[in-house]
């Protein structure tokens, strides 16, 4: 409260020195009289212009009377300037009355702006909000004692100062200018909440706080990113959480002599048998690649972020898909590098290591690795200036 009185009441001293009348005008001019147009000093210069010499430093330095009459000027002025400010004194305290009354109204008022209907589910648009309605209360006592004290003129010319402040002060502090405009407008878009899974410029990570300069995320590693506001309402914006529906893909290489219809079916099978994989909609597959050195059939399914895991799902997919093809004979590309001679009664190759068919334990949960540092970041982040609304928990 004190730093929105300070100012209003300098302004009103300042109005109020400038409105005093002089108090008088100068009693004599301290420049002596000027001579008579023949009566000419034995220096001038003659008839053949002759340039005259200097007069004598008595003739145009100040006497001790001069001196005195100046000052003695000086002192009725700012007694003249004391009288008037003490018979406009009750002026001056009414003013400063009138600022006080409209700084606690403003506050007043700004503090049950919920009566109005002017509150929103942003804390910080809140505060804004009340910020703005405090000021303009306040600004308009400031009017109401400038006025009062006859110094309404005053507003044009600190007016004008202002604008020539602000635009040097813009200039300069274009980049803070812009991040915390870009701030305010990110805050009213929301194009993200607490906690969601994000990728912004190329920076991925869960949501922390979005702050008036700056958006802090923190990454899948744990550790904390912030990224400028006005980079992150520039820049391409992927959001994972939005929709708790989220498809994963992956790739199987298949010899060219294989069946292409008996490998589809097959990991098609085993895929849907993976716990957390959705049936709505269900796993699809393509032939991405067919060339001399393998077929590339690639594979999709569907999980529900907020129950299980996107990465366990996809690899205990792959782990079944792989093991499926081992017991059924579906080979990959060999690659061979070298030839290696071998006995005739030695075995082609080593026994080949089998996978279960199935593996009842696997683990397919959401990862909770980073949730108990992001809940740390996210309560220290509420004690600060956090512009974001709470959303929905992706869990």
């Amino acid at each position: 409260m004190r730093r929105f009185l300070l100012a209003p009441c300098l302004l009103l001293l300042v109005a109020l020195s400038l409105a005093v009348p002089a108090a008088a005008a100068v009693t004599r001019d301290a420049v002596p009289p000027a001579t008579a147009p023949d009566a000419r000093p034995a220096h001038a210069a003659d008839a053949r212009g002759v340039a005259p010499a200097a007069p004598p430093a008595e003739e145009w330095l100040p006497d001790g009377a001069q001196v005195r009459s100046r000052f003695d000027v000086t002192f009725d002025r700012v007694l003249a300037r004391l009288a008037e400010l003490v018979a406009n004194l009750p002026l001056l305290l009414a003013a400063i009355v009138i600022v006080l009354v409209a700084a606690w109204i403003g506050g007043f008022v700004s503090r049950r702006l919920h009566l109005l209907r002017l509150r929103t589910h942003n804390p910080y648009m809140n505060g804004l909000i009340r910020n703005v309605v405090r000021s303009f209360i306040i600004l308009c006592g400031v009017l109401i004692a400038l006025d009062l004290l006859n110094a309404t003129a005053l507003v044009t010319a600190v007016l004008g100062s202002a604008g020539v402040v602000g635009l040097v002060v813009g200039f300069a502090f274009k980049d803070i200018a812009e991040n915390y405009i870009a701030g305010i407008l990110l805050s009213l878009r929301q194009p993200f909440s607490p906690g969601d899974l994000v990728v912004i410029d190329g920076n991925e990570g869960r949501v922390v706080a979005l702050h008036s300069r700056a958006t802090m995320l923190m990454t899948l590693d744990g550790n904390e990113l912030r990224l400028p506001n006005a980079l992150v309402f520039k820049a391409i914006i992927l959001n994972y959480t939005r929709n708790p529906k989220r498809r994963f893909d992956f790739s199987v290489t298949i010899d060219p002599a294989q069946s292409i219809r008996q490998a589809q079916a097959l990991a098609l099978e085993q895929i849907r048998t993976v716990d957390g994989l959705l049936s709505d909609p269900g796993p699809s597959w393509s032939v991405r690649e067919f060339a001399p050195t393998g077929t590339v059939l690639q594979f999709f399914g569907w999980v529900d972020q907020r129950h299980s895991d996107l990465g366990k799902v996809r690899s205990e997919a792959i782990r079944l898909v792989k093991a499926a093809f081992a017991r059924a004979g579906i080979e990959q590309p060999r690659v061979v590098y070298h030839v290696r001679m071998a006995r005739e009664d030695a075995r082609d190759g080593a026994a080949a290591l089998h996978e279960p068919a199935h593996s009842a334990g696997a683990d397919t949960s959401v990862n909770r690795d980073i949730d108990q540092q992001l809940a740390q970041a996210r309560q220290a982040a509420e004690a600060g200036d956090d512009l974001l609304e709470p959303g929905s928990d992706p869990r």
